[in-house]
Parts: structure tokens; C-alpha cells; sequence
């Protein structure tokens, strides 16, 4: 198998728009989560998200950017970033072996949103004439595929909140077994329309407002943890076999070596043990690697009060007594759960905390829990951390349990 170099990363997120600012706001534990200014805040039990500053009208001109969902502007423009981090361009023989692989738990619902209170709560049957394209799942990836010409495999996954984990596994493996020659892999997400909020708090998942600090809604692994914050956005990574890069005089950001995937097939909400332990084994198996070379772990870490729990036994049924010496890191306490997305932002602040030897923090622990007992760098960035190899776990509603094996660069 061929290694795969990460040559290219490119992000629209809560926390800036490149993996140098979203990472630089993590480091510094600043919060992108707030309470919403929305016309419909005062219609939810917890008004806040982590939004993206974004525009669409600074990034496509009028006539495409009335066929395009928010989700799909995110996609098209953080894959701009990737590329333009990666290379100038790609050649006419290149497009031909050249994939894009992109998750979305759920697709353009602004669109599906809006076509609704047209159709149901204005009694109007004007419905947009692009609400079909703008609302299905495979319109980021095609967007993307139209826009660079790329006409090798166009895959989108769907997996809930491990979907951009399974699209950038998935084209690794590709990669690694020769069938194409780069691919752009990642995941978009933008499910803050006023349908999707209420469905979220309908299951119960979601993290009461902190009166105090609305910002430090989200607290994984805490004592006091409620549940997630939803945020939005999209990350895209640029994958190629490690020898271009090289070849090519890439500037490589790590490299991916391993990809597990286990599902569960026991509930379609609640975690297992046993399923999120025999995802972290097989990334292990698939890279190649002990689990004694193990230096960190980007954790799932929800904020929810039945993850958590199960994903420190998981960590600890894998890595025995040596997991209380693990560092690991929860940012979703920063930057809010992108679902489908989250994965691929995750993978983006894992490359760059190798990078820079940073363990990033996981905020707003200040109230321990007996059942979340190891070492989650609690409350501020660890500088001088040397990771060598660092895996990134993804779990996700339905079971499918992705996670992603990282090396950083020489």
C-alpha cells in the first residue's frame, strides 16, 4: 500500500477561516459557541451555536448562488482553501485520477427548511425550482467536482456525525491502494435552520444555556455536562500519495495512516463500549501500529451525559493502564459539533496540534466525573507535547464508528 501525504487544508469554520486561525483560537480555548440572534431564538429552549461569519455573496456570484444551500457554499469554498494550500493547479491527465470525497449528516436543510414554510406555513406552492439540487446530499460533493473538473470517483457518505470520518477513510483507501492520485476529502455541514434546531432539542441531546457563560455551554467529560451545541461549517483535506508530494516539493502536514470502522447494530442512538473499543483496534490494525505508540487522541466528546462516559471506557478497554497517561482533546467544547462535518475540522486542529506540539484543550471541565477520569487536558493548551501518532475517534448516531490513524510530518 501506498502512504498518503495531507498536503492541503482548507476550513470555514466557528473558530476563522484557515486551519491557522481556527487552530490559534483553540490553543487559546476561545469559545465560538453564543447565544443566537435569530428571529426564531425566543422558540428554543437553548438559543446558541457556533455560527460561521459567512457570506455567500463574497464567494459566488448571484446566478450560482441561487442554486447553492449554505452547506454547499461551505463545501465549495473550503475546498478552494484546500487547494490553494496544496498546488496551483492540477493538469488535464491528474483531473482523471483525481476523487472528491465529502460527508454530510444532513445535506442543504436550509433549503428543505425554507421550501417547507413556504409550502406549509405560507399555504404557497411557489417552491424554489433548484430545491431539489440544493437540498440533496450529493450536491456539495458535485459542486465541488464541477467547479475543479476532478472526474474520478464523486462519493458522498452520510453516517451522521462520523460522515466526514468514513469520506476521508474512504479515500484513503483508494490512495493507498493506487486508484487515484489525489483526492479532496472532508465534510460540510450547516443544520442551524429553525426545523433542525427544534429536532435537536426534540431528541434531548442538547446543552442546556449556561446562564452565566453561554459560551461554555458545551463541557465534555465534566461532572455538569448537558449535552452538545451545533455548530456549522466545512474542512477539506487535500490527500495524495506520499511520494508526489514529495516529488512535487509539497509542504506535507502529517500524514494518514490508518482507518477503522466498526459498527455497533445494537441502538440507533446509544453508544457502545465494545463498538467505539473495536473502531480504535482496527485504525490501529489498519495503520499498522501498537497501541503503546499512541501519543494522543482527538476524543468524539460529545458534552452529552451518555458518550462521554462510554467513550472513557472505550479508551480504557483499548489502552489498559496506560490511557490516564494519554492526552486528549475534546474541542467540541470550542467550536460546537458541525455533525458531518465536525470529523474533518477535528482532523484540520489535529494536524496543526502535531505540528506545533500542542495538546489543544477541552474547555469548561471544572466539575469532574468519577466515570470520566483521564487526562483530557483540562481548561488550557499543554505546549512542548511531541506527538509522533494520534488518532481521532468519531461516533455517530446509527452506529458507524469511524476513526482516523495520524503520523506527523518528519
Amino acid at each position: 500500500m501506498r502512504r498518503v501525504a495531507v498536503t492541503g487544508m482548507g476550513v470555514v469554520s466557528p473558530l476563522g477561516h484557515s486551519a491557522q486561525q481556527a487552530f490559534d483560537a483553540a490553543r487559546a480555548g476561545r469559545s465560538a459557541v453564543h447565544r443566537l440572534d435569530v428571529p426564531f431564538a425566543h422558540r428554543l429552549a437553548a438559543p446558541i451555536a457556533a455560527t460561521v461569519n459567512f457570506n455567500g455573496a463574497d464567494h459566488f456570484d448571484p446566478p450560482k448562488l441561487r442554486m447553492l444551500d449554505r452547506v454547499s457554499q461551505f463545501a465549495l469554498v473550503a475546498a478552494r482553501r484546500a487547494l490553494a494550500d496544496a498546488l496551483p493547479g492540477l493538469a488535464d491527465p491528474e483531473r482523471r485520477r483525481a476523487g472528491v470525497f465529502v460527508g454530510t449528516g444532513m445535506g442543504g436543510i436550509n433549503s428543505i427548511d425554507e421550501g417547507y414554510q413556504t409550502l406549509y406555513g405560507e399555504n404557497s406552492d411557489r417552491i424554489k425550482p433548484f430545491m431539489v439540487l440544493m437540498g440533496m446530499h450529493n450536491a456539495p460533493a458535485a459542486w465541488i467536482a464541477i467547479e475543479h473538473g476532478f472526474t474520478g470517483p464523486n462519493m458522498s457518505y452520510s453516517t451522521a456525525c462520523s460522515s466526514s470520518a468514513v469520506a476521508i477513510g474512504e479515500a484513503w483507501l483508494r490512495l493507498a491502494h493506487g486508484d487515484l492520485d489525489m483526492a479532496l476529502a472532508g465534510g460540510t455541514e450547516a443544520p442551524l435552520a429553525f426545523g433542525s434546531l427544534k429536532a435537536w432539542e426534540a431528541l434531548r441531546t442538547v446543552a442546556t444555556l449556561d446562564a452565566a457563560d453561554p459560551s461554555a455551554s458545551c463541557k465534555p467529560f465534566a461532572g455538569n455536562r448537558s449535552g452538545m451545541v451545533l455548530g456549522e461549517g466545512a474542512a477539506m483535506l487535500v490527500l495524495e500519495p506520499w511520494e508526489r508530494a514529495l516529488a512535487r516539493g509539497a509542504a506535507i502536514h502529517g500524514e494518514l495512516i490508518g482507518y477503522g470502522l466498526f459498527t455497533d447494530a445494537g441502538h440507533i442512538t446509544r453508544p457502545s463500549v465494545e463498538g467505539q473499543a473495536a473502531a480504535m483496534r482496527a485504525a490501529l490494525q489498519s495503520a499498522g501500529i501498537d497501541a503503546a505508540e499512541v501519543d494522543a487522541i482527538n476524543a468524539h466528546g460529545t458534552g452529552t451525559p451518555a458518550n462521554d462516559g462510554i467513550e472513557t471506557a472505550a479508551i480504557k478497554a483499548v489502552f489498559g493502564s496506560r490511557a490516564a497517561r494519554i492526552p486528549i482533546s475534546a474541542t467540541k467544547a470550542l467550536h460546537g459539533h458541525l455533525l458531518g462535518a465536525t470529523s474533518a475540522l477535528e482532523c484540520v486542529l489535529s494536524f496543526m496540534a502535531m505540528q506545533h506540539s500542542v495538546a489543544l484543550p477541552t474547555m469548561h471541565l471544572q466539575q469532574a466525573d468519577p466515570q470520566c477520569d483521564l487526562d483530557y487536558v483540562a481548561n488550557a493548551a499543554r505546549e512542548g507535547v511531541p506527538v509522533r501518532t494520534m488518532l481521532s475517534s468519531s461516533f455517530a448516531f446509527g452506529g458507524t464508528n469511524a476513526v482516523l490513524a495520524f503520523r506527523a510530518a518528519p
